[in-house]
């Protein structure tokens, strides 16, 4: 009897150690909640409004903050972010991403013009720890609205627009036509009509516009700085290093093309970001020395 307790106590032992030894079973983990993703963003015309969508799958951000700024910065390395029009609007969405894990957006273009009578820009600003940001360049500081939507998850921003508009012309380089330019329409706000089409002009072409052929050549122009008109002379000042990388065709084209469409204007002279151009003086045109060929 004792030999048969001692045999079954090592029994035991052994099986408690074998069950101490065995490799534990391991309860996988919850899977993390995913993070809303942007797949989407769409600006469309309704009545009294430029609407600016937002879609999202896995969900809504949790947070989301909109405010006008004076300019644009960007996430993480502090650059200001160029984006045409006279007022910008700070869009930010935190938990939220607008990249797949290899690191592709999932929206699309960063940048993306729109001939609405508000909304000109949209641009991203950042996307990084979780934080996604874009800036929108505005013709006119104006009253939103922004509100979510679900199935599918939107984020959605209402400009009041019920301001009167005027149409101009802007023109673009036309590729499969090169060197032509094409003129398209964009409403803009008077009395300012010039300055207004200059914001159209270095917003770019839509996308439907790009597809089509349209192109615009910014020789490092990131935009102007001042517009002034007087005695049919137009004198535009640009902003950023500009440069015409040895070419004859450069922003100049542009410029003068779409300006010299207004009665008021006969003569263009474009000045560099350090106020430079080659004949300050006279009835002329005239463009930097840095935009020579």
């Amino acid at each position: 009897m004792i030999a048969l307790r001692s045999t079954l106590a090592r029994t035991a032992l052994a099986a408690g150690l074998a069950g101490l030894l065995a490799p534990m079973a391991v309860t996988p983990a919850a899977t993390a909640k995913a993070v809303p993703q942007l797949v989407a963003i769409r600006a469309d015309r309704h009545p009294g409004i430029d609407r600016l969508v937002f879609e999202f799958r896995n969900g809504l951000p949790p947070t989301r903050i909109a405010e006008y700024v004076p300019k644009l910065i960007a996430d993480g390395s502090g650059h200001t972010v160029p984006v045409p029009g006279s007022a910008k609007l700070a869009l930010r969405f935190f938990d939220a991403r607008g990249h797949s894990d290899q690191g592709g957006s999932t929206y699309g273009a960063a940048r993306r013009t729109y001939a609405l009578p508000g909304v000109i820009q949209v641009v991203n600003t950042g996307d990084w720890e979780a934080t996604l940001s874009f800036g929108v360049g505005l013709a006119k500081k104006a009253s939103y609205r922004m509100y979510t939507l679900t199935n599918p998850s939107r984020v959605v921003v209402d400009f009041t627009v019920n301001y009167r508009t005027v149409p101009v012309k802007v023109h673009f380089l036309d590729l499969p036509r090169e060197p032509k330019l094409k003129a398209v329409s964009r409403q803009v706000i008077p009395p300012s009509t010039a300055n207004g089409a200059l914001q159209r002009l270095f917003a770019g072409p839509t996308a439907a516009e790009q597809k089509a052929g349209l192109r615009f050549v910014a020789s490092g122009a990131t935009g102007f700085s001042k517009l002034t008109v007087k005695n049919k002379v137009a004198r535009v000042y640009l902003t950023g290093n500009v440069r015409s990388g040895g070419s004859t065709f450069t922003v100049a084209n542009h410029i003068n093309a779409t300006l010299k469409g207004f009665t008021s204007i006969k003569w263009v002279k474009i000045y560099d970001a350090a106020g430079h151009t080659e004949r300050p003086n006279g009835n002329s045109d005239s463009i930097p020395e840095s935009l020579e060929p």
